[in-house]
């Protein structure tokens, strides 16, 4: 097997433990990864290749340093190494400077513990935009159970595994991979009429699209093309543009765990959705962490 190894100098403060956390109860990937001893172990697919990347802290808080190794049955070339070491950095956000949203959340009595108890937590992403977007569309309108059933159907159908020391990880399709399948081929494996015509739509548009002009297109631009991808609506738009793109700029503020989150936190049970717009506003482009943040306390 073909190694490389490197190293990450993410933005401080960072907290890879917390990221830790936060991974092991995200339950839309729960079963992707395998962790031990501080050591993440996870694969992707990248170009019709499997890879496997494992990550570990070897810094500080406010000196963070963090070392990773890929792993491939094929030539680990340098574009493939500079893209999945990409794909890595944005997956853990360890570019995300936090000091200016904490120097703002000191302002905010209510909001200042919760990002004291998550001090240099880097939002962890979908490892892709796309397993994003697939979540967002198989979980719309669909107990959790059931999408996570169609999700691991999915993955179950594609040769995209590789195995070491004796465990086998399994890298979610691409876009380019499930455009390629036809109407009868995906609802096979999904069941779902409806949600198959979503995933075959979407597939076709993003094997298609520049990724990197998803992240960093204007947020209307960006938040406009998706909804013209059917299935996507104006929540599983917000959903991706959070959590597959790291787009923190612009909130989904009647959703009704941030609406009860922010009521809790703030201890104004008769908040409005215009109410918690206006607590939102200070946070700027960090009202995503803002929200994260109340997500991750629960």
């Amino acid at each position: 097997m073909q190694q490389v190894d490197g190293t990450f100098r993410p933005v401080p403060p960072f907290d890879f433990r917390k990221s830790l956390e936060f991974i092991n109860q995200f339950r839309p990937a729960m079963g992707q990864h395998s962790m031990k001893a501080g050591v993440l172990t996870k694969a992707l697919h990248h170009n019709g290749q499997v890879i496997i990347f494992r990550v570990h802290s070897t810094g500080t808080l406010e000196a963070p340093e963090m070392a990773y190794s890929l792993y491939s049955e094929n030539v680990l070339d340098e574009p493939t190494h500079a893209a999945v070491r990409g794909s890595i950095a944005r997956y853990l956000s360890l570019d995300d400077d936090l000091r200016p949203f904490y120097a703002l959340a000191q302002a905010d009595p209510a909001f200042w513990p919760i990002a004291q108890a998550q001090y240099g937590y880097h939002q962890v992403r979908f490892l892709t935009p796309f397993e994003s977007v697939c979540w967002a569309l198989l979980s719309q309108r669909n107990p959790m159970t059931a999408s996570i059933a169609m999700k691991d159907r999915l993955m179950a159908n594609y040769g995209n595994r590789l195995t070491m020391d004796g465990i086998e990880y399994a890298a979610f399709p691409d876009a380019a991979q499930l455009a390629q399948l036809n109407m009868d081929q995906m609802n096979a494996m999904i069941g779902n009429h409806w949600k198959t015509e979503w995933l075959r739509a979407a597939a076709t548009a993003f094997a298609a699209v520049d990724e990197v002009w998803l992240r960093e297109a204007p947020f209307g631009e960006v938040e406009a093309w998706l909804l013209k991808v059917s299935g996507i609506v104006a929540w599983s738009a917000s959903f991706i543009l959070l959590y597959g793109l790291g787009r923190m700029e612009k909130l989904p503020f009647d959703e009704k765990w941030l609406l009860e989150a922010v009521r809790r936190v703030y201890a104004q049970d008769g908040l409005t959705v215009k109410q918690v717009a206006q607590i939102a506003l200070p946070y700027g482009e960090y009202q995503g962490y803002w929200a994260h943040y109340l997500r991750v306390v629960g």
